[in-house]
């Protein structure tokens, strides 16, 4: 009973600050992936690139979670596709820039 009732507290805040909310996740989930993306272009460490995309993807996982609490509801609009492609668009992003610095470079893995 707790667990639900903390899920409905926790999707109303949600729903009361979606500005705060948007404002703030948005542009930290475009500079994170920004910075994905320049870490890769920079040649940086491994650990630094999967630090990165780890707080990337934990941010869009919020994304989701925050636009989910939307769809619950039956809030159907233009906006919470747009935000659910944006956050898939960037997870996609970071995690190919993984994948395309371990098939260019595999021994980074044992020089972490």
């Amino acid at each position: 009973m707790l667990a639900i009732s903390l899920f409905t507290d926790l999707a109303a805040f949600s729903r009361n600050h979606c500005v705060a909310i948007c404002a703030t996740l948005i542009p930290l989930i475009l500079l994170m992936t920004i910075q994905t993306l320049l870490l890769i272009y920079w040649q940086k460490t491994t650990a630094a690139l999967f630090t990165s995309v780890m707080i990337a993807s934990g941010l869009v996982i919020a994304l989701f979670l925050h636009v989910s609490t939307w769809f619950i509801i039956g809030v159907i609009h233009p906006v919470t596709f747009i935000l659910a492609t944006l956050g898939s668009v960037c997870l996609v992003v970071n995690w190919v820039a993984v994948a395309w610095r371990q098939w260019r470079s595999p021994q980074n893995l044992l020089n972490t």
